[in-house]
């Protein structure tokens, strides 16, 4: 920025330079700051920028905000709103007019309610709400389904309109209850405590239509997020539109992006189920058919072996036959075996008795005890002993030990 020296006499500004340093002192005075007020004087170029008035009761300020900024808005902004713009202070020099370049705007009070949103969201899910552990399972084929809204919301005809086309079969038990303004909240968890303490229908669905933040906050109540978690009925949460998330989207065990499609979430489609139970039965005929070849080959084939009993007799016969021949020659095999075993063993027996050893010369010994005398060291000088012999015995007396 160029320093200028006002004390010089002849420093003379021309209109540009002032409104230039001026826009300067205020860009660099101000940094991106956050202002509220109502809208006024709202004008849409055709470039795309917009052009307005910030006002209060007591002053008002020049606004623009710029095509690549607006584009960003998630609602239209229109006379009379109140909101809160994210701006920087500059000047427009071509007209010397002070005026707010704005970057971002919201409707008044956003910030608190985002704020709450984020504040509940945060408690619910330190506790578990969100756990897709504790998510029930919707039923697959209900006989009854619950709706919670208000009676008289566009939302209500679009589910209804759906479950009718995709089964009229199902019936619906309406639980009415306002889905927007004061005390909404409340009467919303009553309806969710309702529909379970008459245990009369196998899903529910709270739904309404699209909306701004203030629109659906009663879905971001507590009371409401505690009522859905402790319902025993599975719930559908289809409220707003495919971009909003409210509380309730991420308490309940289904989200749908619409009312509509929470439709299509609770019921089947009537199409569908007969198209299947077409094709079901259609395999089964051909199982059936299947079978009944399978059967007819199987009975051709037995008829094949069938035999007559007397053919059945004469081969069981000839069988006996050749069994009793075949224990004939087993048996005596047997006995020739055992008859060689047997002699084996006599044989052995005669070589290992010991008193056929005493007939080839040799004698047991034994004391007066009838003790055997295996080694001179058992006898005494004086000691009477018994000969054992082939043929009798012998006694005799010990005159000498030899060791």
């Amino acid at each position: 920025m160029t320093e200028l020296s006002f004390t010089t006499p002849k420093q003379i500004l021309t209109v540009s330079e002032l409104n230039r340093l001026t826009r300067e002192l205020l860009e660099q005075a101000f940094p991106l700051f956050w202002v509220s007020g109502e809208i006024s004087n709202l004008t849409r170029a055709a470039s795309g920028h917009w052009y307005f008035s910030l006002k209060d009761a007591s002053a008002q300020v020049k606004c623009v905000m710029f095509k690549g900024r607006n584009s960003y808005v998630d609602f239209t902004p229109r006379e009379g709103d109140k909101i809160e713009a994210r701006c920087t202070v500059t000047l427009y020099e071509a007209r010397g007019d002070f005026q707010l370049t704005v970057e971002y705007v919201q409707r008044a009070g956003l910030g608190a309610l985002f704020e709450a949103y984020e504040k509940l969201k945060n408690k619910l899910s330190a506790e578990g709400f969100f756990d897709a552990a504790y998510k029930q399972e919707i039923p697959k084929n209900p006989s009854t389904i619950g709706i919670i809204t208000s009676p008289d919301a566009a939302a209500l005809h679009d589910v209804l309109t759906t479950l009718k086309r995709r089964n009229p079969n199902v019936k619906v038990i309406i639980y009415p209850s306002p889905v927007q303004g004061k005390g909404a909240a409340e009467l919303l968890a009553k309806a969710i405590r309702t529909a379970n303490q008459r245990e009369e229908v196998d899903t529910l669905i709270i739904c309404r239509g699209g909306g701004s933040l203030e629109d659906l906050w009663q879905f971001n109540e507590e009371i409401v997020a505690r009522a859905i978690d402790d319902s025993a009925i599975p719930i559908i949460s289809g409220v707003g539109h495919e971009t909003d998330f409210t509380i309730c989207d991420f308490v309940a065990d289904v989200r749908a992006a619409t009312p509509t499609a929470a439709a299509e979430l609770a019921t089947p489609s009537r199409d569908a189920l007969l198209n299947a139970l077409k094709q079901c039965a259609i395999q089964l005929a051909k199982n059936m058919q299947l079978a009944l070849n399978q059967q007819a080959q199987s009975l051709d084939y037995l008829s094949r072996r069938l035999s007559s009993p007397t053919q059945l007799i004469a081969q069981h016969h000839h069988t006996l036959l050749q069994l009793s021949h075949r224990l004939n020659i087993a048996t005596q095999q047997q006995l020739q075996h055992k008859q060689q075993q047997l002699n084996a063993l006599q044989q052995n027996l005669t070589h290992l008795n010991p008193q056929a050893v005493l007939t080839r010369g040799y004698a047991f010994v034994h004391n007066q005890l009838g003790m055997m005398i295996s080694a001179s060291e058992q006898l005494h000088l004086g000691d009477e002993i018994t000969l054992t012999l082939g043929h009798g015995t012998a006694n005799a007396n010990i005159t000498k030990i030899i060791s």
